[in-house]
Order: C-alpha cells, then sequence, then structure tokens
C-alpha cells in the first residue's frame, strides 16, 4: 500500500466529485465481505477525509460491517470512460448523515445520470439505481491511505499518488 501522507490532489479530488459511480467494500469481523452503492461522495475541506453517503437500509450489513472494522474501500469509475481508482482507509466511521447531505447526493445522482446517459442509459433507469429515502441516509468517513489504479488494463492495480 501506498501509504498517506498529505491531501488529496485537486485533480483526484474533482474526479471523486465527479460525474461517477460509487462502490464501497468492508468487511465483518469474520473476514465476510459486503459491497454496496454509495449516492455521493465528499471530500473534506482540506482534501484529507472523505465521507460517502449511502441508503442505510439496502446496505444494513455494509454499514455494519464498517461500523465493526473500520475497514472501507471505495471504488470510482467514470461509467463513460471505465477509469476507475480505489482509495482504502483503516478508519471509517458511520454516522447519520447531517442536513448537509442532500445537495451533495442530489448533484451526484444528476452527474451520475448525465454520464450513463452518454452510453445510453436513461434517466428513469439511474433514477431507479439512485433511489434512495433522504431520511435514510448514513455517512462513512474515513482517511484515504492508499489509491490504487482500477482502470482496465496494464496499469490496473498499480498505486497512485492520492
Amino acid at each position: 500500500m501506498v501509504e498517506r501522507t498529505r491531501s488529496l490532489s485537486p485533480a483526484l479530488t474533482a474526479f471523486l466529485e465527479g460525474d461517477v459511480s460509487l462502490m464501497l467494500a468492508s468487511r465483518d469481523a469474520a473476514g465476510w465481505p459486503t459491497l454496496g452503492r454509495v449516492l455521493a461522495c465528499d471530500v473534506s475541506s482540506d482534501g484529507g477525509r472523505l465521507t460517502v453517503y449511502l441508503a442505510r437500509t439496502p446496505n444494513a450489513a455494509l454499514v455494519a460491517a464498517v461500523a465493526e472494522t473500520g475497514q472501507a474501500a471505495l471504488v470510482v469509475t467514470k461509467p463513460s470512460t471505465h477509469h476507475s481508482i480505489q482509495l482504502k482507509g483503516r478508519d471509517a466511521a458511520v454516522a447519520p448523515a447531517g442536513e448537509g447531505a442532500a445537495p451533495v447526493v442530489a448533484h451526484h445522482v444528476t452527474g451520475f445520470t448525465r454520464d450513463v446517459g452518454l452510453i445510453g442509459f436513461s434517466t428513469a433507469f439511474s433514477r431507479t439505481l439512485m433511489a434512495h429515502d433522504p431520511r435514510d441516509l448514513a455517512a462513512v468517513t474515513f482517511t484515504p491511505e492508499a489509491a490504487f489504479d482500477q482502470t482496465p488494463g496494464p496499469r490496473a492495480g498499480d498505486p497512485v499518488e492520492p
């Protein structure tokens, strides 16, 4: 792993908060993996922490695993290009999403819908995939300690500077 020593770059921050698909993975104390769709990603103003928002009820096992182990792996993909980055952290914490989550989620859902529209998916499909109850949002916050290129091709798995 490439150990994290500074803030995320402006380019990586823009990618994380852009028109992307987000998936979060973790594992429980027994080592069983779990995965779920994330609705939005918000990078802290100092670039040192990530907060991702997800629907708590359909992702109950994931939320429980993160709370239990603090482990988080976020995969961020731009659907129209398949450009993908994975960020890992070991200090993840779960909390209810605050009042500020709704505009961040709405902005991301709009961007996701726009990007998958470029490859032929309808707005109805995107909105259905990203449907959630705003009162059921959880926030998972962690420090990204390592980043990896996950874009299909010869550099997949290579460490990247966060």
